[in-house]
């Protein structure tokens, strides 16, 4: 019988940064992963997280998670996830604690992975994602973009996914200060594939998006060498690959906050009922709920605060016991679903949502930031993308130049190249709208419009 083929733990926790040599495990007070968490923490992207809307628009009067908010805590549940599940994986694999690694190690790669999570995702939260792949689909002006691009090309811009821009933000050339390590890297990338494949799978969890445009499909070719990650076969020119298996974990830490958080916010503006939502956590947390300890906290929303805390104990415990029980079933890329999709809370989460989504994701403050967005990003992108076809093509005017002084260096240096290609600039324009901040996209579609004006 052939011998099924398996991913090994020592190369999925490579310390190698891309193009660099390889580096020691275990030899310095500050590990690899922990540089990763650092660097990611005080970059100029991560930073811009602050003014990103995570689901509920900053309301004036109370405080609401943005997407720096909702980053840091995934971070913090990703870490805790990452050392449970590491100390059990050294104890069953014992060759790994000989040469160098640590529960701490896992708990590092899965926190540093889960801080960057979201370092992709442009402004006015989902929508705007939304409205990036409307205005390449549907905008008559990006017709005149089509021809110039290849078919795959057109899949990312048509297609446009906040986990690829976040992995071709943590590799461009003008964020060289991050380099992060490779299984840092990996353990990101929740969707290891390209935009356009000829078939995809639906029983597998990671071929719901893509994880790479075509801009980074090398270097993540790279990177799935250096990790040991298997390749799925699928159609011949395709790339696809399983999942590193710690990516499990920071999907689970991002599903787990985000099913509790966005609650949370619903509760304190007042959307969900504190009666309702204690009985939803309650019924997470189980035997460990106690409503007459609870009720001795004086104020609701320190209530909620301790709810909350407990059921996320719950969920990281429930979680880590179902990675452990498919350990071998992920080696060897044989088990690909959501952590969260398969533990006894499920149901209980699942009753979260559907409470989410009737009460908060459809509120009207959240209606109007997403109809609100597809008119700013789509009016952005109309309005660069044309000035920047025009330099390409040497037909400026004057408003294209007026336009063209409010774009950054980068994109300049980009039309300018003698081998760049339309790809390459409509992709840098997308840098630029993507990684704006909420309040930034409002101000210059404000100003590119002439609805407000500079100091007025």
């Amino acid at each position: 019988m052939a011998k099924i083929p398996s991913m090994h733990w020592e190369q999925l926790l490579s310390a190698q940064r891309l193009g660099k040599a390889k580096a020691p495990v275990g030899e310095q007070a500050r590990s690899e992963f922990e540089r990763d968490y650092d660097r990611i923490i005080f970059s100029y992207p991560f930073r811009r997280l602050q003014d990103k809307t995570q689901v509920i628009p900053l309301p004036e009067h109370d405080f609401v998670h943005t997407r720096l908010t909702h980053s840091l805590e995934v971070s913090s549940v990703g870490r805790s996830l990452g050392k449970h599940v590491g100390e059990r994986v050294l104890a069953k694999h014992p060759g790994l604690g000989k040469v160098g690694y640590n529960a701490f190690d896992t708990g590092a790669i899965v926190s540093a992975a889960a801080l960057c999570h979201d370092i992709g995702n442009p402004p006015f939260g989902h929508s705007g994602e939304k409205a990036i792949s409307d205005f390449f689909r549907e905008h008559p002006r990006a017709e005149d973009f089509r021809k110039l691009v290849t078919e795959k090309e057109w899949a990312d811009l048509t297609n446009f996914e906040g986990n690829a821009q976040g992995f071709r933000l943590l590799n461009r050339r003008h964020y060289q200060g991050l380099q992060l390590t490779a299984a840092t890297l990996a353990a990101f990338t929740k969707y290891p594939r390209e935009s356009k494949i000829d078939e995809k799978d639906p029983k597998r969890r990671s071929q719901k998006k893509f994880g790479f445009f075509q801009s980074e499909r090398e270097a993540f070719g790279q990177l799935a060498q250096q990790v040991g990650l298997l390749r799925v076969a699928q159609g011949r020119h395709d790339y696809v690959w399983v999942r590193h298996p710690l990516a499990f974990l920071v999907e689970a830490a991002d599903d787990i906050c985000y099913h509790l958080i966005d609650l949370e916010d619903g509760t304190r503006l007042g959307l969900v009922s504190y009666e309702e939502t204690e009985s939803l956590l309650a019924a997470i947390i189980g035997t460990r709920y106690n409503r007459e300890k609870l009720h001795q906290i004086p104020y609701p929303d320190e209530q909620i605060g301790v709810l909350r805390a407990l059921a996320i104990g719950e969920l990281i415990q429930q979680c880590s016991d179902l990675f452990m029980e498919k350990e071998e079933e992920i080696l060897a890329g044989q088990w690909d679903a959501s952590l969260i999709d398969e533990i006894p809370a499920k149901p209980y989460l699942d009753q979260i949502i559907r409470v989410s989504i009737e009460r908060v994701y459809r509120s009207q403050t959240v209606l109007e930031t997403e109809a609100a967005g597809f008119e700013i990003i789509g009016g952005l992108l109309e309005t660069f993308t044309e000035a920047v076809h025009a330099a390409a093509e040497n037909k400026v005017t004057a408003r294209h130049q007026s336009v063209l002084r409010l774009l950054p260096t980068e994109i300049h240096e980009e039309v300018g190249r003698l081998e760049s290609q339309a790809y390459d600039w409509l992709m840098a324009v997308v840098d630029h709208i993507a990684g704006m901040t909420d309040r930034y996209a409002m101000a210059t579609y404000g100003k590119l419009k002439g609805i407000a004006l500079p100091g007025r």
